[in-house]
């Protein structure tokens, strides 16, 4: 609080000071100049010293609108600011200053005087007439000691010292409210003014409404605890504010749809109601306000009239030119002008509260809609300049390293080579397959046409043509890149790096593990050429390289080296732009570990490939989906065949689809498997082909495709046929050979089954679903042979084997000779609680039966909030509602729950939840 300062000598020709202590230092008032004795009259004046007529609208408080929404918060900060001696109601035109300060004025006790500035105020001398006849409106008149000036220009020493001491001396202080204060330019007014708030102590509260940064010391106001600032902040509008704005129009609006609104508009009072009423005269007042277009709208005259035309001829061209920028800094803004004065100009529209933000460190952005309306105004204006400001900007950008906004402003301007070349350059072509920006790239670069014939941008269109699997396109694009690229030159490193990283994804979609061995040594080669500081800011396209090669060695049964390219993939860097092949990479992982017979490995790989995704804000489902069906396979080999089809229809909307050879063939497997277990063994046959075109076949997937087709030959009743099919699977693959040996036994081929399991040759120690399968085969054969101990062993081996993995198939599939074993009391606790004998091929368990997963679900915050509601029976829009969030948010939150529950209905989400302790 201003502490109470003794009263000074009349004759005095300086301020008393604050100390340190006490509150801000008041300098010493320039001396007026000499005014021959300016004389005071004492009585009343009816007009002002240049003899007009006192003007009583400037004295009463604005009228507040039938629409106008008194907010409390401010209200509240507005009463707690009569604590300090200033108060700074600080915002843009059109913010809603004038109204939130005349609501709260009127709810006060008087005296509360209140003085709308103009212009003619600049003088002191009209000034301080005005400021002395609101004290005499609202009832706190002065003494006849203190005069009134007689001269417009200057104002006595005499009449601002007697004034302070009047008001020092009143019991209730006086709240003054200065609005429009920005009009106020001469610094000896605010000097004075000054002078009169510090001597005037507690019997003066001031409060400044204003546009701009008034003259006064503020900083020392700060230092001591003596102001409260109310700034554009503050004043904009929340959406729930928003809400009840719209609701005094006759406006019905979600909050979500009013919390669009006010990001579009930052909460800006006047934007928000020039919007309503334009919106009360829409058919769709709701999809108006969604879609108007600014520039052709009310706003954009408040705000050219407001805003733009008060401006000098440079500024106005300076806006008019920042206007295609989404930021901007001083040196970036004269590039478009090319002048030189930018810094200035920009620092005083912020200061001025001109639609101009700061950002910090030199940086400004223009507000929304202030942006949408200039530039209309400048294709009106100055037609045919966007492309060049575009231009400038795109090339100054590029020099300064700010990649995303030179491709950006490179687009817009129409230069492709340009904008192409600064991607490839900047060795970011991986970002066309990864990261949050991958979709935003591809939109960026879509209307590239023919024009554009740099080597740059056939390597861009081969990105996006094999992004899209258009093999015949991608594979010509990237053909013509190469051949323009031919040469050691060093300034070609990061565009021949990207040509390697497009030839190993091709060879990886073509089923060519020797082209992704060729690209992959290529691009270790190049790597010593480009600058480092390139390969660390791009981890991408490392990491998807390595994935491709993985991938392709992985569909040639090269599985230990597959296994070693994966996993320095999954252990790229973390962030964003490596989430997409790290998912990849461990999905491939966990399919790996399916094919070796780790079902509980593969299962917790395919479901750490998906959180972080998640976490860092990638659509959902947003990797290739070999994780969705490895948990397929893994469901049908625990014979939950329910959550198996959920999650192969949940894989089936994925637009890979049968493009990617290791997917296409995981597809394969998972859908066959299904479908032989529930008997359609047939049908099975015809899943099994990947129908893909492979430059090298892969010896896993043909392994599979036989042990169907024997399968099939078996249960339609033809054993030879059965065995003859098998010939080609060898004990390389341990997984089909030991299906391979339990249809061998099962047509009558006891020794040639045992003599494939002998020949079974692994890299390391096999998985349960091979040894499961491997004891259930010798088990058979044993019981065949008339060795019951042995076969008995070997069961019990096996069912403590599959106990840990929840591993059903194999006993279910193995047929009635099994029962008997599986019946005895030691056997029988064995399989009690997880394993359900004798089921008939083909039946399913009720979903109420299966034991829960291995891994636990997991569901983020939101997920939850969204299956409490579904369990309460709420409707998607009742939820939504409850949630404050959209419908389209909702239904995302759903696909996700269902995915990981894997169910494909509500009701099945619920049971689920509950059989898992998740509600």
């Amino acid at each position: 609080m201003v502490s109470t300062v003794a009263e000074t000598s009349e004759t005095s020709e300086t301020y008393e000071t604050y100390d340190n202590a006490q509150g801000p230092t008041v300098p010493t008032v320039p001396a007026v100049p000499t005014v021959p004795a300016v004389p005071t009259v004492p009585a009343v004046p009816s007009a002002d010293p240049q003899g007009d007529p006192f003007l009583r609208t400037r004295f009463a408080l604005p009228a507040r609108p039938a629409t106008f929404l008194r907010r409390q918060r401010l209200v509240d900060h507005l009463d707690q600011a009569r604590g300090t001696p200033l108060t700074l109601v600080n915002g843009a035109a059109g913010a809603g200053k004038t109204l939130l300060a005349a609501d709260w004025a009127a709810g006060l006790r008087p005296p509360v005087a209140w003085l709308t500035v103009e212009v003619g105020d600049r003088r002191p001398g009209v000034f301080w007439a005005y400021v002395l006849q609101a004290l005499r409106a609202c009832g706190a008149p002065v003494s006849d000691a203190v005069g009134v000036p007689a001269d417009a220009t200057g104002v006595d020493q005499r009449l601002l010292a007697t004034l302070a001491a009047e008001l020092n001396e009143r019991d209730r202080p006086v709240i003054l409210v200065l609005d429009e204060y920005d009009r106020v330019t001469d610094p000896e007014v605010t000097d004075q003014l000054e002078f009169v708030l510090h001597h005037a102590g507690r019997g003066l509260h001031l409060v400044l409404v204003t546009r701009t940064e008034p003259l006064l010391p503020l900083h020392r106001y700060r230092a001591a605890g003596e102001l409260t600032e109310i700034r554009a902040a503050e004043l904009a509008f929340t959406p729930e504010e928003a809400v009840a704005l719209l609701e005094l129009h006759g406006l019905s609006l979600p909050v979500h749809a009013a919390g669009a609104l006010v990001d579009r508009t930052r909460g800006w009072a006047a934007g928000l109601r020039l919007s309503a009423l334009a919106a009360m005269e829409s058919a769709d007042p709701e999809l108006y306000l969604k879609e108007f277009e600014a520039d052709r709208s009310t706003v954009a005259d408040f705000l050219l009239a407001e805003v733009l035309k008060g401006q000098p001829e440079e500024t106005q061209g300076l806006l008019l030119r920042v206007s295609v920028l989404e930021r901007f800094c001083p040196d970036l803004a004269n590039a478009l002008t090319l002048r030189t004065d930018a810094g200035p100009i920009l620092a005083g529209l912020h200061r001025d509260n001109a639609f101009v933000e700061h950002l910090g460190h030199s940086w400004y952005q223009l507000h929304p809609l202030f942006g949408e309306i200039l530039r209309a105004h400048l294709r009106e204006r100055l037609p045919g300049l966007d492309p060049e400001l575009h231009r400038r900007a795109a090339r100054w950008l590029s020099r300064s390293g700010f990649v995303p906004e030179t491709l950006a402003h490179g687009a817009a301007a129409g230069d492709w080579d340009f904008a192409a070349g600064a991607l490839v350059d900047d060795l970011a072509i991986g970002q066309l397959f990864t990261g949050l920006r991958s979709g935003d790239l591809t939109e960026l670069f879509s209307p590239m046409g023919p024009e554009a014939r740099s080597p740059a941008a056939d390597l861009v269109r081969a990105a996006r043509d094999l992004s899209r699997y258009d093999l015949d396109h991608g594979l010509a694009r990237l053909r013509h890149a190469e051949e323009h690229l031919a040469g050691d030159a060093p300034d070609r490193a990061a565009a021949r790096l990207s040509c390697a990283l497009l030839e190993a994804l091709a060879a990886r979609l073509t089923g060519c593990p020797p082209r992704a061995e060729k690209a992959a040594e290529k691009a270790d080669e190049l790597r010593q050429e480009v600058p480092a500081h390139l390969l660390d800011k791009h981890p991408e396209l490392t990491a998807l390289l390595l994935t491709h090669l993985g991938s392709a060695r992985l569909w040639a049964g090269r599985f230990e080296d597959a296994r070693a390219a994966l996993t320095a993939a999954a252990g790229a860097p973390g962030g964003a732009s490596t989430v997409l092949p790290r998912e990849d990479s461990m999905e491939h992982l966990a399919l790996l570990d399916y094919l070796n017979g780790w079902l509980g490995r593969a299962e917790r790989k395919a479901l750490a490939a998906v959180p972080e995704a998640e976490r860092v804000g990638l659509p959902q489902p947003s990797g290739s989906g070999i994780g969705q069906l490895v948990l397929a396979a893994v469901a049908v080999d625990r014979h939950e065949l329910g959550r198996a089809q959920a999650l192969l229809d949940e894989t089936a909307r994925l637009p890979s689809g049968t493009r990617d050879p290791v997917m296409a063939a995981g597809r394969a497997l998972a859908t066959a498997r299904l479908l032989l277990v529930r008997g359609k063994a047939r049908a099975a046959v015809e899943a099994a082909d990947p129908a893909v075109v492979a430059a090298v076949a892969s010896p896993w997937v043909a392994g599979y495709e036989a042990l169907f087709a024997s399968a099939a030959h078996l249960a339609e009743g033809r054993p030879d046929e059965a065995a003859e099919v098998l010939e080609g699977v060898s004990g390389d693959q341990p997984a089909c050979a030991v299906e391979a040996a339990a249809i061998q036994v099962a047509a009558g081929r006891a020794g040639a089954a045992i003599d494939l399991l002998d020949s079974i040759r692994t890299g390391g120690r096999p998985g349960p679903a091979v040894t499961v399968r491997a004891a259930l085969v010798r088990a058979q054969a044993a019981e065949g042979a008339g060795d019951t101990a042995t076969a008995r062993k070997l069961v019990a081996h096996a069912l403590l084997d599959a106990r840990r993995e929840r591993l059903r198939r194999p006993f279910l599939d193995a047929g009635a000779w099994i029962r008997p074993f599986l019946a005895t009391p030691e056997l029988h606790e064995l399989a009690a609680g997880w394993l359900t004998p004798g089921l008939p091929r083909g039946e399913q368990p009720r979903p109420e039966s299966l034991p829960p997963p291995l891994v636990a679900v997991e569901l983020s915050g939101r997920e939850r909030d969204v299956l409490e509601r579904l369990a309460r029976m709420m409707s998607t829009e009742e939820v939504a509602a409850d949630l404050y969030v959209s419908v389209n948010t909702v239904k995302t939150h759903l696909k996700s729950v269902y995915r990981k529950l894997a169910v494909n209905r509500r009701g099945d989400a619920v049971r689920r939840a509950r059989d898992l302790r998740l509600l």
